[in-house]
């Protein structure tokens, strides 16, 4: 059995390789705030746990380190943004994977909201294999804005080990919440 202790970051990527124009910037940022010895920021990456992944790597071997990425995660941050449910391969299969192979829950992470209390109002964004899966209730998912507290918040709460909550696809933290970390 895996040991599962890393957080999976999932992000569309756009298509192109420079990183201030793709949904890359965000993980990225995840990594800086984790790397700054100021602020309070642990990242248990799972990219960084696998052998490296090119995109030129062959589509089987890419998919076999994902799986295994996958397995050793404890948890599955998928960054949403408007692009991102234009992704037709890798992200559809990751959610896929995540939930129904790994059941894993999903922390999704929307950048262009300071605030998130009606997740349903967000499925705009959402891929097709995600919003299946909330729709059904498969997805185990807990709505915040990319900002750095409540990030830090729903890895600190929400992994495998905690089946509680959330229950289905529409969790969120409360506005007062939100009010705490300054963002309302």
């Amino acid at each position: 059995m895996a040991y599962r202790n890393g957080t999976y970051v999932a992000f569309h990527a756009g298509g192109t390789s420079d990183p201030t124009k793709a949904d890359i910037k965000y993980y990225n940022t995840m990594k800086m705030w984790d790397a700054h010895k100021h602020i309070d920021f642990k990242l248990c990456d799972s990219h960084e746990k696998t052998a490296s992944v090119r995109d030129s790597s062959r589509k089987e071997t890419l998919r076999r380190n994902l799986v295994t990425r996958l397995r050793n995660s404890k948890q599955f941050l998928l960054i949403l943004t408007k692009t991102t449910k234009n992704d037709t391969d890798w992200v559809p299969f990751e959610i896929s994977y995540a939930i129904d192979d790994c059941k894993l829950p999903l922390i999704l992470a929307y950048p262009d909201f300071n605030s998130i209390i009606a997740p349903n109002e967000l499925s705009s964004y959402w891929p097709q294999a995600l919003k299946s899966r909330i729709e059904n209730r498969t997805a185990r998912a807990i709505h915040i804005p990319f900002k750095k507290s409540p990030v830090l918040d729903a890895l600190s709460q929400f992994d495998i080990n905690n089946t509680n909550y959330p229950t289905g696809g529409y969790g969120y933290y409360t506005r007062e919440a939100h009010q705490e970390w300054g963002l309302v």
